[in-house]
């Protein structure tokens, strides 16, 4: 495995410098093998890790998961679909998973309605959805291997009255 994609893989938060000091080469390198990874398609970008529930405005934004059971199509299997559903601007993530739904669709929303609205006029209304299962997201303990909000430290029990 080319050594730069395994440190981004296994710590994405090194800066290249930090990454050329691990493996044992230039910046020089590290930078030249990071533009390779960009125009094989392979390495995407940076994305931060954010806890939008401290700041008002995005933290009023609505994300929810749709499960969608499809009928796949003859030649193509489950691929149009996945890739219709995934150019909504509602939609971050499309995944195709196995067991009781098809794909697995993370959109995001400014209200409870948009989200419905979506679901219901754009989503479900496409040739082929048999059925969508829409769940909303309350709170984040942890995203991208990241805890949010540090609760009580591990090991501290809980108070027992008799």
């Amino acid at each position: 495995m080319n050594p730069v994609l395994k440190l981004l893989i296994e710590g994405g938060s090194l800066s290249p410098a930090q990454m050329a000091q691990v493996a044992g080469m230039s910046e020089a390198e590290i930078n030249q093998h990071l533009e390779q990874l960009k125009k094989d398609k392979i390495f995407l970008g940076w994305r931060p890790v954010l806890d939008l529930s401290r700041e008002a405005a995005a933290a009023a934004t609505v994300r929810a998961v749709i499960e969608v059971r499809i009928t796949p199509e003859r030649g193509g299997g489950f691929n149009r679909h996945a890739e219709r559903i995934s150019r909504f601007d509602e939609v971050e993530s499309c995944y195709l998973m196995s067991g009781g739904y098809d794909l697995l669709v993370f959109v995001k929303g400014a209200s409870l309605q948009k989200v419905a609205s979506f679901v219901s006029e754009k989503l479900s209304t496409i040739e082929g959805v048999l059925s969508t299962a829409t769940h909303f997201q309350l709170r984040c303990y942890k995203d991208q291997g990241y805890l949010l909000e540090q609760g009580e430290p591990e090991g501290t029990r809980l108070t027992v009255a008799p």
